[in-house]
């Protein structure tokens, strides 16, 4: 299947876009964005996406675990992984308590990817019936 993807730029503009003036700006220090989304890329090359909600969890993952910037990860990769299910046609109307509570725990490492990708899956039923 193909994807639509969200390149760095496009990470890094939705990250200076959610963060308020007051906040720390840039990036962390030793920490590559780059190498955390090529994480996305080896997992599509290698077959380990099974559909949009595995590749959205895979985005949400390594942002927010990578903590690539100095402030807002868990932030931008609930507004990345939200741009690309929309992106894919997959759009979502989240309970915001329920999917912050699911972003803290995958960032946390409390849940892995596969089990954020399939409580995705589950509240994209709920929402449809």
């Amino acid at each position: 299947m193909n994807y639509v993807l969200l390149s760095v730029d496009h990470v890094i503009a939705v990250h200076d876009y959610i963060l308020d003036t007051h906040e720390l700006q840039g990036f962390a220090g030793g920490k590559s964005l780059d190498g955390a989304l090529g994480r996305v890329e080896n997992r599509l090359n290698y077959g380990l996406i099974q559909d949009v909600y595995s590749l959205a969890a895979s985005y949400a993952a390594a942002i927010s675990q990578a903590r690539c910037f100095n402030d807002g990860n868990k932030r931008t990769a609930f507004q990345v992984m939200d741009l690309l299910l929309e992106l894919n046609n997959a759009s979502m109307d989240w309970e915001i308590e329920s999917v912050g509570q699911k972003i803290i725990m995958l960032a946390q490492t409390k849940i892995d990817e596969e089990e954020f990708a399939n409580w995705l899956r589950k509240e994209a039923t709920k929402r449809s019936s």
